[in-house]
Protein backbone atom coordinates (compact mmCIF):
# COMPACT_ATOMS: atom_id res chain seq x y z
CA UNK A 1 0.00 0.00 0.00
CA UNK A 2 1.53 3.62 -0.79
CA UNK A 3 1.03 5.68 1.81
CA UNK A 4 -0.45 9.30 0.17
CA UNK A 5 2.35 11.61 1.77
CA UNK A 6 4.60 8.95 -0.55
CA UNK A 7 6.68 10.87 -3.25
CA UNK A 8 4.74 8.62 -6.07
CA UNK A 9 1.75 10.15 -5.08
CA UNK A 10 3.13 14.09 -4.35
CA UNK A 11 4.67 13.64 -8.14
CA UNK A 12 1.36 11.96 -9.76
CA UNK A 13 -0.74 15.17 -8.03
CA UNK A 14 1.83 17.66 -8.73
CA UNK A 15 1.66 15.95 -12.35
CA UNK A 16 -2.16 16.54 -12.28
CA UNK A 17 -1.82 20.28 -11.47
CA UNK A 18 0.35 20.94 -14.08
CA UNK A 19 -1.69 19.47 -16.71
CA UNK A 20 -4.83 21.43 -15.23
CA UNK A 21 -2.76 24.41 -15.38
CA UNK A 22 -1.24 24.20 -18.84
CA UNK A 23 -4.54 22.32 -20.04
CA UNK A 24 -5.78 24.29 -23.77
CA UNK A 25 -8.90 24.47 -22.88
CA UNK A 26 -10.52 26.37 -19.27
CA UNK A 27 -11.04 23.61 -16.86
CA UNK A 28 -13.18 25.29 -13.50
CA UNK A 29 -13.87 22.56 -10.57
CA UNK A 30 -16.98 23.38 -8.65
CA UNK A 31 -19.37 22.83 -5.80
CA UNK A 32 -23.07 21.97 -6.63
CA UNK A 33 -24.04 25.28 -5.35
CA UNK A 34 -21.57 26.74 -8.02
CA UNK A 35 -18.68 27.83 -5.24
CA UNK A 36 -15.51 28.12 -7.48
CA UNK A 37 -12.82 25.40 -5.80
CA UNK A 38 -9.88 25.36 -8.41
CA UNK A 39 -10.25 27.54 -11.65
CA UNK A 40 -7.08 27.45 -14.58
CA UNK A 41 -5.51 30.51 -16.30
CA UNK A 42 -7.80 29.86 -19.33
CA UNK A 43 -11.35 29.86 -17.50
CA UNK A 44 -10.07 33.07 -15.49
CA UNK A 45 -9.22 34.81 -18.80
CA UNK A 46 -12.24 33.91 -20.25
CA UNK A 47 -14.77 34.56 -17.20
CA UNK A 48 -13.22 37.75 -16.30
CA UNK A 49 -14.99 40.14 -18.79
CA UNK A 50 -18.27 38.45 -17.41
CA UNK A 51 -17.32 39.74 -13.81
CA UNK A 52 -18.89 42.74 -12.47
CA UNK A 53 -16.71 42.80 -9.52
CA UNK A 54 -13.52 41.66 -10.78
CA UNK A 55 -14.04 38.65 -8.39
CA UNK A 56 -14.71 34.80 -9.45
CA UNK A 57 -16.54 33.03 -6.67
CA UNK A 58 -18.93 31.39 -8.83
CA UNK A 59 -19.59 30.03 -11.64
CA UNK A 60 -23.38 30.13 -12.09
CA UNK A 61 -23.28 33.49 -11.15
CA UNK A 62 -20.31 34.80 -13.27
CA UNK A 63 -22.41 33.17 -15.82
CA UNK A 64 -25.81 34.58 -14.78
CA UNK A 65 -26.00 37.25 -17.53
CA UNK A 66 -25.26 34.92 -20.53
CA UNK A 67 -26.41 31.42 -19.46
CA UNK A 68 -29.40 32.13 -17.05
CA UNK A 69 -30.51 28.36 -17.09
CA UNK A 70 -27.47 26.68 -15.82
CA UNK A 71 -28.14 26.82 -12.32
CA UNK A 72 -31.43 24.90 -12.90
CA UNK A 73 -29.76 22.35 -15.64
CA UNK A 74 -27.25 21.42 -12.44
CA UNK A 75 -29.79 21.80 -9.81
CA UNK A 76 -31.91 19.40 -11.74
CA UNK A 77 -29.77 16.85 -12.80
CA UNK A 78 -29.87 13.68 -10.48
CA UNK A 79 -28.00 11.13 -11.58
CA UNK A 80 -24.85 10.93 -8.84
CA UNK A 81 -22.29 11.25 -12.12
CA UNK A 82 -22.62 12.45 -15.55
CA UNK A 83 -23.00 14.55 -18.22
CA UNK A 84 -24.79 17.60 -17.77
CA UNK A 85 -24.74 19.57 -20.51
CA UNK A 86 -22.03 19.17 -23.34
CA UNK A 87 -20.76 22.21 -25.77
CA UNK A 88 -23.72 24.44 -25.22
CA UNK A 89 -22.71 27.52 -27.44
CA UNK A 90 -22.91 30.76 -24.97
CA UNK A 91 -22.73 33.83 -26.70
CA UNK A 92 -21.06 36.79 -24.64
CA UNK A 93 -22.78 40.23 -23.52
CA UNK A 94 -22.84 41.86 -27.09
CA UNK A 95 -23.83 45.49 -24.94
CA UNK A 96 -21.20 45.77 -22.90
CA UNK A 97 -17.79 45.88 -24.88
CA UNK A 98 -17.10 45.75 -28.72
CA UNK A 99 -14.26 43.10 -28.51
CA UNK A 100 -16.23 41.01 -26.56
CA UNK A 101 -19.30 40.97 -28.81
CA UNK A 102 -18.87 38.62 -31.02
CA UNK A 103 -17.15 35.92 -28.98
CA UNK A 104 -18.82 32.32 -28.20
CA UNK A 105 -17.85 29.92 -26.20
CA UNK A 106 -18.51 26.06 -25.73
CA UNK A 107 -19.48 24.83 -22.30
CA UNK A 108 -19.85 21.46 -20.63
CA UNK A 109 -20.53 20.78 -17.27
CA UNK A 110 -19.48 16.80 -15.74
CA UNK A 111 -21.34 15.49 -12.29
CA UNK A 112 -18.08 14.43 -11.11
CA UNK A 113 -19.99 13.14 -7.58
CA UNK A 114 -22.21 14.09 -4.99
CA UNK A 115 -20.31 17.37 -4.22
CA UNK A 116 -18.56 18.90 -7.10
CA UNK A 117 -19.29 19.69 -10.93
CA UNK A 118 -16.32 19.90 -13.40
CA UNK A 119 -17.01 22.87 -16.08
CA UNK A 120 -15.08 22.97 -19.80
CA UNK A 121 -15.00 25.79 -21.48
CA UNK A 122 -13.29 26.74 -24.81
CA UNK A 123 -13.69 29.63 -27.24
CA UNK A 124 -15.65 28.30 -30.43
CA UNK A 125 -15.89 31.90 -32.03
CA UNK A 126 -14.37 30.71 -35.26
CA UNK A 127 -15.56 27.39 -35.60
CA UNK A 128 -18.86 28.63 -35.42
CA UNK A 129 -18.61 30.66 -38.38
CA UNK A 130 -17.16 27.75 -40.50
CA UNK A 131 -20.08 25.78 -38.78
CA UNK A 132 -22.45 28.41 -40.76
CA UNK A 133 -21.07 27.77 -43.82
CA UNK A 134 -21.16 24.20 -43.64
CA UNK A 135 -24.93 24.16 -43.41
CA UNK A 136 -25.32 25.06 -47.09
CA UNK A 137 -23.35 22.04 -48.05
CA UNK A 138 -24.97 19.57 -45.77
CA UNK A 139 -28.77 20.72 -47.06
CA UNK A 140 -27.70 20.00 -50.17
CA UNK A 141 -26.01 17.01 -49.91
CA UNK A 142 -29.25 15.79 -47.90
CA UNK A 143 -31.15 16.65 -50.56
CA UNK A 144 -28.57 14.52 -53.34
CA UNK A 145 -29.67 11.70 -50.83
CA UNK A 146 -33.05 11.73 -50.68
CA UNK A 147 -35.41 9.67 -52.88
CA UNK A 148 -36.30 11.65 -55.73
CA UNK A 149 -40.07 11.30 -55.12
CA UNK A 150 -39.69 12.87 -51.52
CA UNK A 151 -39.27 16.37 -52.37
CA UNK A 152 -40.79 19.08 -54.55
CA UNK A 153 -38.98 21.60 -57.04
CA UNK A 154 -40.24 24.35 -57.91
CA UNK A 155 -38.99 27.74 -59.79
CA UNK A 156 -40.03 31.21 -58.43
CA UNK A 157 -39.56 34.53 -60.04
CA UNK A 158 -38.35 37.78 -58.60
CA UNK A 159 -41.21 38.37 -56.38
CA UNK A 160 -41.48 34.55 -54.88
CA UNK A 161 -44.51 33.80 -57.20
CA UNK A 162 -44.43 30.08 -59.05
CA UNK A 163 -43.22 29.90 -62.37
CA UNK A 164 -42.60 25.63 -62.48
CA UNK A 165 -42.69 22.36 -61.22
CA UNK A 166 -41.34 19.16 -61.51
CA UNK A 167 -43.91 16.12 -61.22
CA UNK A 168 -43.74 15.39 -57.58
CA UNK A 169 -45.85 18.90 -56.50
CA UNK A 170 -49.06 16.86 -56.58
CA UNK A 171 -47.70 13.82 -54.30
CA UNK A 172 -45.73 16.33 -51.43
CA UNK A 173 -48.12 19.31 -51.23
CA UNK A 174 -51.40 18.05 -52.64
CA UNK A 175 -51.97 20.58 -54.93
CA UNK A 176 -52.71 20.79 -58.73
CA UNK A 177 -49.75 21.69 -60.67
CA UNK A 178 -51.78 23.92 -63.10
CA UNK A 179 -53.39 26.01 -60.38
CA UNK A 180 -50.04 27.00 -58.53
CA UNK A 181 -49.01 29.30 -62.11
CA UNK A 182 -48.03 32.66 -60.76
CA UNK A 183 -49.36 32.04 -56.91
CA UNK A 184 -46.66 33.06 -54.09
CA UNK A 185 -44.85 30.25 -52.84
CA UNK A 186 -46.87 31.22 -49.24
CA UNK A 187 -49.74 28.94 -50.84
CA UNK A 188 -47.52 26.15 -48.85
CA UNK A 189 -47.49 28.02 -45.60
CA UNK A 190 -50.07 28.45 -43.14
CA UNK A 191 -51.85 31.50 -43.68
CA UNK A 192 -50.34 33.69 -40.79
CA UNK A 193 -50.29 37.84 -40.50
CA UNK A 194 -46.64 38.50 -41.05
CA UNK A 195 -45.85 35.18 -42.95
CA UNK A 196 -45.37 37.41 -46.50
CA UNK A 197 -42.88 39.50 -44.41
CA UNK A 198 -41.37 35.78 -43.03
CA UNK A 199 -41.20 34.96 -46.67
CA UNK A 200 -39.43 38.25 -48.52
CA UNK A 201 -36.97 37.67 -45.67
CA UNK A 202 -36.12 34.23 -47.18
CA UNK A 203 -35.88 34.96 -50.49
CA UNK A 204 -33.22 38.07 -49.22
CA UNK A 205 -31.43 35.74 -47.44
CA UNK A 206 -31.00 33.54 -50.07
CA UNK A 207 -29.86 36.48 -52.49
CA UNK A 208 -27.59 37.33 -50.00
CA UNK A 209 -25.92 34.10 -48.87
CA UNK A 210 -26.47 31.89 -51.56
CA UNK A 211 -28.96 29.90 -49.90
CA UNK A 212 -31.90 30.18 -47.19
CA UNK A 213 -32.85 26.75 -45.28
CA UNK A 214 -35.59 26.74 -43.18
CA UNK A 215 -37.71 23.87 -41.50
CA UNK A 216 -41.44 24.35 -40.07
CA UNK A 217 -45.21 23.76 -40.82
CA UNK A 218 -45.83 23.73 -44.18
CA UNK A 219 -49.57 23.12 -45.72
CA UNK A 220 -50.94 20.87 -48.58
CA UNK A 221 -53.96 21.80 -50.71
CA UNK A 222 -56.57 20.32 -48.36
CA UNK A 223 -55.46 22.43 -45.56
CA UNK A 224 -53.82 19.70 -43.57
CA UNK A 225 -50.32 20.14 -42.30
CA UNK A 226 -46.94 18.15 -42.47
CA UNK A 227 -43.38 19.36 -40.63
CA UNK A 228 -41.24 20.09 -43.73
CA UNK A 229 -38.15 21.61 -45.24
CA UNK A 230 -37.46 24.51 -47.65
CA UNK A 231 -34.37 24.97 -49.08
CA UNK A 232 -33.82 28.53 -51.79
CA UNK A 233 -31.62 29.41 -54.00
CA UNK A 234 -31.25 32.33 -56.29
CA UNK A 235 -30.87 31.19 -60.31
CA UNK A 236 -28.71 33.17 -62.67
CA UNK A 237 -30.44 35.66 -65.23
CA UNK A 238 -32.07 37.75 -62.20
CA UNK A 239 -31.19 41.24 -63.80
CA UNK A 240 -34.08 42.98 -64.70
CA UNK A 241 -36.08 44.76 -61.96
CA UNK A 242 -39.10 43.18 -60.50
CA UNK A 243 -42.44 44.62 -61.92
CA UNK A 244 -45.19 44.13 -59.13
CA UNK A 245 -47.56 45.23 -61.79
CA UNK A 246 -48.03 41.86 -64.08
CA UNK A 247 -46.43 38.37 -63.30
CA UNK A 248 -46.02 38.01 -67.50
CA UNK A 249 -43.56 40.76 -67.55
CA UNK A 250 -40.97 38.54 -65.10
CA UNK A 251 -39.92 35.68 -67.62
CA UNK A 252 -36.93 34.32 -66.25
CA UNK A 253 -36.53 32.21 -63.26
CA UNK A 254 -35.12 34.14 -60.16
CA UNK A 255 -35.17 31.23 -57.65
CA UNK A 256 -35.13 27.42 -56.87
CA UNK A 257 -37.20 26.20 -54.13
CA UNK A 258 -37.23 22.65 -53.18
CA UNK A 259 -40.09 21.44 -50.09
CA UNK A 260 -39.15 18.21 -48.62
CA UNK A 261 -41.37 15.98 -46.52
CA UNK A 262 -39.78 15.40 -43.36
CA UNK A 263 -42.69 14.84 -40.74
CA UNK A 264 -40.79 11.77 -39.80
CA UNK A 265 -37.54 13.55 -38.33
CA UNK A 266 -39.80 16.64 -36.78
CA UNK A 267 -39.24 14.73 -33.49
CA UNK A 268 -35.90 14.59 -33.04
CA UNK A 269 -35.17 17.76 -34.95
CA UNK A 270 -36.93 19.70 -32.41
CA UNK A 271 -35.72 17.96 -29.71
CA UNK A 272 -31.97 19.09 -31.11
CA UNK A 273 -33.68 22.85 -31.99
CA UNK A 274 -35.10 23.00 -28.23
CA UNK A 275 -31.65 21.23 -26.68
CA UNK A 276 -29.68 24.30 -28.69
CA UNK A 277 -31.72 27.39 -28.99
CA UNK A 278 -34.77 27.40 -26.09
CA UNK A 279 -34.39 28.59 -22.60
CA UNK A 280 -34.35 26.02 -20.19
CA UNK A 281 -36.98 27.76 -18.19
CA UNK A 282 -38.86 29.69 -19.96
CA UNK A 283 -39.28 27.95 -23.51
CA UNK A 284 -38.25 31.23 -25.42
CA UNK A 285 -35.20 31.56 -27.70
CA UNK A 286 -32.23 31.50 -25.69
CA UNK A 287 -29.16 33.73 -26.20
CA UNK A 288 -27.36 32.20 -28.56
CA UNK A 289 -30.56 31.72 -30.71
CA UNK A 290 -31.36 35.47 -29.88
CA UNK A 291 -27.67 36.62 -31.28
CA UNK A 292 -28.11 34.71 -34.85
CA UNK A 293 -31.52 35.46 -35.29
CA UNK A 294 -30.68 39.46 -34.57
CA UNK A 295 -27.62 39.47 -36.67
CA UNK A 296 -29.74 37.92 -39.71
CA UNK A 297 -32.47 39.94 -38.96
CA UNK A 298 -30.35 42.98 -39.00
CA UNK A 299 -28.34 42.40 -42.31
CA UNK A 300 -31.69 42.19 -44.09
CA UNK A 301 -32.94 45.48 -42.84
CA UNK A 302 -29.47 47.21 -44.70
CA UNK A 303 -30.59 45.32 -47.68
CA UNK A 304 -34.29 46.72 -47.76
CA UNK A 305 -33.56 49.66 -45.95
CA UNK A 306 -36.23 49.12 -43.66
CA UNK A 307 -36.67 50.21 -40.41
CA UNK A 308 -35.36 47.96 -37.27
CA UNK A 309 -36.54 48.47 -33.80
CA UNK A 310 -35.30 46.61 -30.06
CA UNK A 311 -36.92 46.47 -27.13
CA UNK A 312 -34.84 45.66 -23.60
CA UNK A 313 -37.28 44.44 -20.92
CA UNK A 314 -36.20 43.96 -17.15
CA UNK A 315 -38.56 42.90 -13.98
CA UNK A 316 -38.48 44.98 -11.55
CA UNK A 317 -37.09 44.57 -8.20
CA UNK A 318 -36.70 41.09 -9.17
CA UNK A 319 -34.74 39.99 -6.19
CA UNK A 320 -37.02 41.30 -3.89
CA UNK A 321 -39.72 38.57 -5.11
CA UNK A 322 -37.23 35.89 -5.16
CA UNK A 323 -36.74 37.10 -1.44
CA UNK A 324 -40.24 37.61 -0.44
CA UNK A 325 -41.67 34.32 -2.21
CA UNK A 326 -38.67 32.15 -3.47
CA UNK A 327 -36.63 31.17 -5.92
CA UNK A 328 -39.55 29.13 -6.84
CA UNK A 329 -42.14 31.67 -7.42
CA UNK A 330 -39.35 34.03 -9.12
CA UNK A 331 -39.44 31.24 -11.92
CA UNK A 332 -42.88 31.32 -12.19
CA UNK A 333 -42.85 34.82 -12.46
CA UNK A 334 -40.37 34.63 -15.31
CA UNK A 335 -42.44 31.93 -16.82
CA UNK A 336 -45.59 34.72 -16.99
CA UNK A 337 -43.50 37.36 -18.61
CA UNK A 338 -42.27 35.18 -20.85
CA UNK A 339 -46.13 33.94 -21.79
CA UNK A 340 -46.62 37.84 -22.15
CA UNK A 341 -43.92 38.73 -24.31
CA UNK A 342 -45.22 35.74 -27.00
CA UNK A 343 -48.68 36.65 -26.88
CA UNK A 344 -47.71 40.74 -27.43
CA UNK A 345 -45.15 40.36 -30.55
CA UNK A 346 -45.39 38.72 -33.68
CA UNK A 347 -44.38 35.82 -35.16
CA UNK A 348 -41.63 37.21 -37.23
CA UNK A 349 -40.03 39.48 -34.28
CA UNK A 350 -36.76 37.54 -32.34
CA UNK A 351 -38.07 37.61 -28.43
CA UNK A 352 -35.72 35.89 -26.12
CA UNK A 353 -34.44 35.73 -22.58
CA UNK A 354 -31.01 37.40 -22.99
CA UNK A 355 -30.40 37.28 -18.96
CA UNK A 356 -31.29 36.55 -15.52
CA UNK A 357 -34.80 38.22 -15.33
CA UNK A 358 -33.93 40.44 -18.76
CA UNK A 359 -35.45 39.38 -21.86
CA UNK A 360 -34.92 41.18 -25.91
CA UNK A 361 -37.15 41.89 -28.43
CA UNK A 362 -36.20 42.85 -32.05
CA UNK A 363 -38.82 44.08 -34.49
CA UNK A 364 -38.52 44.00 -38.47
CA UNK A 365 -40.15 46.53 -40.26
CA UNK A 366 -41.27 48.57 -36.88
CA UNK A 367 -39.71 52.27 -36.32
CA UNK A 368 -39.53 54.01 -32.65
CA UNK A 369 -43.02 55.08 -31.78
CA UNK A 370 -44.37 51.68 -33.00
CA UNK A 371 -41.76 49.89 -31.24
CA UNK A 372 -42.48 51.90 -27.57
CA UNK A 373 -46.11 51.51 -28.34
CA UNK A 374 -45.89 47.70 -28.56
CA UNK A 375 -43.45 48.03 -25.08
CA UNK A 376 -46.00 49.96 -23.34
CA UNK A 377 -48.86 47.45 -24.48
CA UNK A 378 -46.59 44.50 -22.45
CA UNK A 379 -46.21 46.84 -19.48
CA UNK A 380 -49.70 47.83 -18.96
CA UNK A 381 -50.11 43.97 -19.62
CA UNK A 382 -48.11 42.74 -16.90
CA UNK A 383 -48.94 45.85 -14.46
CA UNK A 384 -52.54 44.20 -14.60
CA UNK A 385 -51.91 40.77 -13.97
CA UNK A 386 -50.86 38.57 -11.12
CA UNK A 387 -49.29 35.17 -10.94
CA UNK A 388 -50.54 32.95 -8.54
CA UNK A 389 -48.14 30.35 -6.91
CA UNK A 390 -49.29 27.66 -3.93
CA UNK A 391 -52.25 30.09 -3.19
CA UNK A 392 -50.25 33.32 -3.21
CA UNK A 393 -50.93 36.10 -5.74
CA UNK A 394 -47.70 37.85 -7.12
CA UNK A 395 -48.01 41.40 -8.80
CA UNK A 396 -44.61 42.80 -10.37
CA UNK A 397 -43.90 45.06 -13.10
CA UNK A 398 -41.68 45.54 -16.05
CA UNK A 399 -39.46 48.37 -17.15
CA UNK A 400 -38.38 48.74 -21.29
CA UNK A 401 -35.78 50.04 -23.01
CA UNK A 402 -36.37 51.09 -26.58
CA UNK A 403 -34.00 51.91 -29.29
CA UNK A 404 -34.29 51.98 -33.22
CA UNK A 405 -31.76 51.40 -36.00
CA UNK A 406 -30.22 54.13 -37.97
CA UNK A 407 -26.89 54.61 -40.44
CA UNK A 408 -24.75 55.04 -37.73
CA UNK A 409 -25.63 51.72 -36.43
CA UNK A 410 -23.75 48.99 -38.22
CA UNK A 411 -23.72 46.23 -35.41
CA UNK A 412 -26.02 44.16 -33.19
CA UNK A 413 -24.45 45.25 -30.10
CA UNK A 414 -24.59 48.84 -30.53
CA UNK A 415 -28.28 48.76 -30.87
CA UNK A 416 -28.47 46.50 -28.17
CA UNK A 417 -26.09 48.85 -26.19
CA UNK A 418 -28.60 52.11 -26.82
CA UNK A 419 -31.84 49.73 -25.69
CA UNK A 420 -29.72 49.05 -22.39
CA UNK A 421 -29.20 52.28 -21.96
CA UNK A 422 -32.70 53.47 -22.42
CA UNK A 423 -33.70 50.67 -19.76
CA UNK A 424 -31.34 51.63 -17.06
CA UNK A 425 -33.21 55.24 -17.45
CA UNK A 426 -36.28 53.85 -17.03
CA UNK A 427 -35.50 52.38 -13.96
CA UNK A 428 -33.77 55.51 -12.67
CA UNK A 429 -36.81 56.97 -13.77
CA UNK A 430 -38.69 55.05 -11.05
CA UNK A 431 -39.63 51.88 -12.69
CA UNK A 432 -42.97 50.20 -14.46
CA UNK A 433 -42.32 52.73 -17.62
CA UNK A 434 -40.75 52.45 -20.91
CA UNK A 435 -38.35 55.11 -22.14
CA UNK A 436 -36.54 55.42 -25.87
CA UNK A 437 -32.65 56.30 -26.67
CA UNK A 438 -31.95 59.64 -26.98
CA UNK A 439 -28.46 61.16 -27.41
CA UNK A 440 -28.54 62.32 -23.91
CA UNK A 441 -29.23 58.77 -22.09
CA UNK A 442 -27.02 57.41 -19.06
CA UNK A 443 -24.81 54.98 -19.37
CA UNK A 444 -24.56 52.14 -17.23
CA UNK A 445 -21.20 53.34 -15.66
CA UNK A 446 -23.09 56.95 -15.44
CA UNK A 447 -25.47 55.19 -13.46
CA UNK A 448 -22.64 53.07 -11.00
CA UNK A 449 -20.89 57.04 -10.58
CA UNK A 450 -23.50 58.42 -9.60
CA UNK A 451 -24.77 55.73 -6.89
CA UNK A 452 -28.02 54.97 -8.43
CA UNK A 453 -29.69 51.57 -8.34
CA UNK A 454 -31.39 50.40 -11.08
CA UNK A 455 -31.36 46.78 -10.56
Amino acid sequence: MIHPSSPEISNEHEALIQFLYLAPVGLVQVALDGTIGMINPISAQLLMPLSRDGNLNNLFTALESVAPALRYLCADFSPAQGVICDAMYIHLNAGIQDKYASKVFSLSIIKLDESRLMAVLSDVTQHLRCERELKQTDAWLNTIHTRMTDYAMVTLDQLGRVEAWNESIGRVTGFDSEALLGQPYSIFYPSKPDRREHLLNQLREADENGWSLDEGIRQRADGTEFWGSAMISPLRNRDQPPDVGGYSELRDPAYCLIIRDISDQREASERQRKAAYSDYLTGLANRRAFFEAAELELERSKQSTRPTAMIMFDADHFKAVNDCFGHPSGDAVLRHLAAALSATFRDVDVVARVGGEEFAVLLPSTDLADAAELANRLRTLVEAASVMVNGESIRYTVSAGVAAMDDRLGRLDNLMQRADQALYAAKARGRNRVDCWTPDCPTYKDHLKGGTNAA
